[in-house]
This record gives structure tokens, C-alpha cells and sequence, in this order.
């Protein structure tokens, strides 16, 4: 079973001095890889880097992907980021068309080259670098990318992604494993065979959770927003929160193992007690 962890980079020394502490706790669980994310725009680049190479020292040499997106970002610099990741044996990228930086929006000229999609950017460096000099994955939305048209589009995007030469997908996080089941139906119906990993959020702070789910798209089921929105302030409030997220998604996890999910993707989110948690309720 795949087991991956998401890291985004910290802003201070102190930060990364947390991140390297949280992997290498984490290292326990055997990951067959870490991934670090791309700021909007490409603003995290240098420090995307930076965290890569100091995961890779300090998580047992487990694998280390790099998040890339086309976002404000030409094709040149692209394949010369690619040739740099290379150049450090990097192979594992995950490929994102990306967030746009504040205040500026796709009719607004933000992207360079043409490269609008995440597809794009497959076929880019499928283009340019033979197919075994990266692992190649791309992001899935069981429940639909909160800027697509429709359903239906959204899953032809997806279908590109796989098309252009992705070997595997992260989804966004959910908590309703039945809109995962239902798109490996529509996967299998399409004669898409690549690992479709289910994307694992856990449960910290109720403000938080509503935040990036509003942002993202992802429906967090009414009986568990009601209960979060029951707990209080207080530190042992708190405490109870969190243990009841960690209830809530090791039943997720174990669902979807049963349903033969191929493996599970967590957004650690820079910490470690939960995924801990959730990961020793499993095994």
C-alpha cells in the first residue's frame, strides 16, 4: 500500500528545523514518499528546494517529490527546473497547474507561454526528458475542482492529466469516501488504470478545516461540522476536538482501504501528532 506525506515550505529557520523533526518522526510509518508544494506563482520556489534536500537527509533517504505548477512560470524555466531537480536526483514530481498569486486572475495574462493546465505541463516534460527520468503524479477531485464548469469537465481534465503521461494522482481531500468509490467507477469506465490515491486531511481546528474546504471544494459532511461547531475554546475542548478528528478519518481510512484504495496521501500540514495518531489506529 502507497503511504505519502505533504509537507508546504516554512517561512522562518525555525520552521524547517519543525519540518525536518516532524519527518523524521514520521519516517516510522516506511513512506514511499514525501512531497513538498509550490507556492502560488511560484513564490516558495528557492524554498521548495531548500526543504526537498533537507527531507532527503534527514527522512532515511526515503523519495522526495517536488510540486510543480505552470503558473506564472515559462516553459524555459520549467525544463530548467527539472534539469536542476535531475541534476540532485529528484525523480518524483507532482504536477499542478497551480494557484494564482493574489489579485490576479487567468484573464489576466498570468500565464506565460500558454500553459494554462496541468496537462500542459505533463506533456512538457514528457516532451523533453524520457519517461523514466521522472514519476510523474497530478492531482484528482472526487468531489470537483471548485473552479470547474461541470462534472463532467472536470474529469475530462482529469482524463488529460492521465493522458499526457501521469503515472499516478493525488486526490484533494475528502471526507466522503463515497465520492471516491464513485470515481474509480467513473476511472474504470474511462480505461484509466493509473493509482488514484485518497488525499487524507486531519482534523485540527474547526476554523481552519471550514477555511481551506470552503476554499477547495471539499464537503465536509453535515454531522461532522455540527459536532466540530460544538466544541469549545477551551484546551481540553480542544483536545476533545482532535480526538474525535482522529476518530472520524481513521474510519475514513479504514473504509477506504477496504474498498482497495491503493494507498493514502496525508496533508500533514506541518505536523505530526495527528497523522501519528490516525496511522497507529490503522495498523
Amino acid at each position: 500500500m502507497h503511504l505519502s506525506f505533504e509537507f508546504f515550505p516554512p517561512r522562518t529557520p525555525e520552521g524547517l528545523d519543525k519540518i525536518v523533526s516532524v519527518s523524521q518522526g514520521l519516517s516510522k510509518f516506511k513512506p514511499d514518499c514525501m512531497t513538498v508544494t509550490f507556492g502560488a506563482g511560484g513564490s516558495t520556489r528557492e524554498k521548495t528546494l531548500e526543504t526537498i534536500l533537507k527531507l532527503r537527509v534527514a527522512a532515511n533517504a526515503c523519495p522526495i517529490a517536488a510540486h510543480l505548477s505552470c503558473i506564472d512560470s515559462s516553459q524555459e524555466n520549467i525544463l530548467a527546473l527539472c534539469q536542476r531537480y535531475l541534476d540532485l536526483d529528484i525523480n518524483h514530481l507532482v504536477c499542478l497547474r497551480g494557484d494564482l498569486p493574489s489579485g490576479i486572475g487567468l484573464a489576466g495574462g498570468a500565464l506565460s507561454d500558454g500553459l494554462k493546465h496541468a496537462n500542459e505541463l505533463v506533456e512538457l516534460i514528457r516532451e523533453n526528458f524520457p519517461k523514466e527520468n521522472f514519476e510523474i503524479a497530478v492531482a484528482a477531485y472526487p468531489e470537483y475542482h471548485p473552479q470547474c464548469l461541470s462534472p463532467a469537465q472536470d474529469f475530462l481534465n482529469f482524463k488529460r492529466k492521465v493522458q499526457a503521461g501521469a503515472d499516478l494522482a493525488y486526490t484533494q481531500y475528502f471526507y466522503n469516501p463515497d465520492a471516491y468509490f464513485y470515481f474509480l467507477d467513473q476511472c474504470q469506465k474511462h480505461d484509466i488504470n493509473i493509482p488514484v490515491i485518497p488525499g487524507i486531511m486531519p482534523i485540527l481546528n474547526f476554523a481552519q478545516i471550514a477555511r481551506f474546504s470552503d476554499a477547495c471544494g471539499a464537503e465536509i459532511p453535515r454531522w461532522i461540522r455540527k459536532k466540530l461547531e460544538k466544541f469549545g475554546d477551551s484546551e481540553l475542548e480542544l483536545e476533545n476536538l482532535k480526538d474525535f478528528g482522529v476518530e472520524v478519518v481513521v474510519k475514513l481510512c479504514e473504509r477506504l482501504i477496504q474498498g482497495g484504495a491503493p494507498g493514502l496521501h496525508f496533508y500533514t500540514m506541518n505536523q505530526q501528532a495527528a497523522t501519528e495518531k490516525i496511522l497507529d489506529n490503522l495498523i
